[in-house]
């Protein structure tokens, strides 16, 4: 995926980037001390060939007036032994901040105001402050200093609520699968979800949603097993001298359209979440050209400079760019380094002060997939 600004390009699939939005920046250092805490997620109970895609409300997090410095998780078993791809899947995990009255009934979803990143996609999709899936373990999620994300505010913190996180964790169980990586693709016909699907959708995440069960070869049998998301927070108690940065996700589907006709002309994102990869015709099946692009560009109104960037992809995905997110591929069995698998995508830190977005400039982000074979519910998404 290529992200575009003037002579700027990301090759990512979904792009994440820290955004310092000012017309300045600064290079002050920190010194105050970070700290560091492991959570774990409530249980995840998954048999061979389960799915589990549920969301997990009022988390362990850090609290009060906080600037956080990174976020990473992995899926661990019960004695806290990490869970390779090839066993359970892990299609993505998100960590969403948002707002309760602080007398509702604890997990109650009555009265909640999510606090969204600063994308473009707010309506229904993307409103995570991070977000990763296989590709967690070996992708750094750290913003340099003097930056940070703020939260915890207590001026932005309306009167009579108070601040929370909730996770979701989006699990596959392909132990005994008849085609692990279709599993990991939610082809539809490897599950057994039908119901209120359009004859138009062919695969994608509506076809492995939560209890979803995907196909196992004949007579194969294994215990359920109970797994954990570990989540690992860093993070400085807030001071004057820190830089507050913004979150920005892109997703290459988003399209513009016209609403609120009767009230007059305004323009609102359209992101799909998800799309399909059509396979190459046969000639070009042993060419270089086999590879599916898919672009779409962001007028930005307010600019600033680009602190940090990183993507993420499903296989198959490909790209060349200044300023490149290339996924790392496993190569054995252990967890973090699993054949045929993304491990790990690399993160795109430029020099303080050298990537400013100007007022008014569009931005254009572009996803290139591997297009040999099909490839279903393929996300194209960008974070800044």
């Amino acid at each position: 995926m290529k992200f575009v600004s003037q002579n700027w390009k990301l090759s990512w699939t979904i792009l994440v980037l820290v955004f310092l939005s000012s017309t300045s920046f600064s290079s002050a250092g920190i010194r105050t001390n970070i700290q560091t805490k492991v959570f774990m997620s409530p249980k995840i109970e998954l048999s061979p060939g389960s799915v589990s895609n549920k969301i997990y409300h009022d988390v362990d997090f850090p609290r009060g007036h906080i600037s956080l410095k990174s976020l990473t998780a992995e899926l661990v078993d019960e004695s806290g032994k990490s869970v390779p791809l090839h066993q359970t899947y892990l299609h993505h995990w998100v960590a969403v901040r948002y707002h309760q009255p602080i007398n509702a009934t604890n997990n109650s979803q009555n009265g909640i105001v999510f606090v969204r990143n600063s994308g473009f996609c707010q309506d229904s999709v993307f409103g995570q402050y991070y977000g990763l899936g296989s590709e967690t373990r070996g992708t750094k999620t750290y913003i340099p200093d003097p930056y940070g994300i703020e939260v915890g505010n207590p001026d932005e913190i309306p009167k009579g609520y108070e601040e929370k996180w909730l996770v979701n964790v989006h699990a596959i169980d392909t132990r005994g699968a008849e085609d692990r990586m279709g599993c990991t693709e939610c082809k539809c016909d490897l599950y057994n979800v039908t119901a209120n699907l359009s004859p138009d959708y062919k695969d994608g995440l509506q076809c492995c949603p939560d209890n979803g069960n995907c196909k196992l070869m004949k007579g194969f049998l294994g215990l359920k097993q109970k797994l954990y998301l570990k989540y690992t927070v860093m993070w400085i108690n807030w001071e004057e001298f820190m830089v507050p940065v913004k979150i920005y996700i892109f997703d290459v589907t988003d399209t513009l359209k016209i609403s609120d006709k009767s009230k007059g002309m305004s323009l609102k994102h359209d992101c799909k979440i998800e799309y399909e990869v059509e396979p190459c015709s046969t000639s070009h099946l042993n060419g270089s050209s086999c590879v599916d692009v898919k672009r779409t560009s962001f007028p930005m109104q307010t600019g600033g400079y680009v602190v940090y960037g990183v993507g993420h992809q499903n296989a198959g995905a490909d790209g060349r760019a200044i300023c490149t997110s290339i996924p790392k591929y496993g190569k054995g069995k252990g967890a973090g380094n699993e054949k045929g698998y993304i491990v790990g995508m690399s993160t795109c830190y430029p020099k303080p002060g050298s990537i400013k977005i100007f007022d008014g400039e569009t931005l254009t982000l572009e996803a290139n997939h591997s297009s040999s074979i099909r490839h279903s519910g393929v996300m194209g998404r960008a974070v800044k």
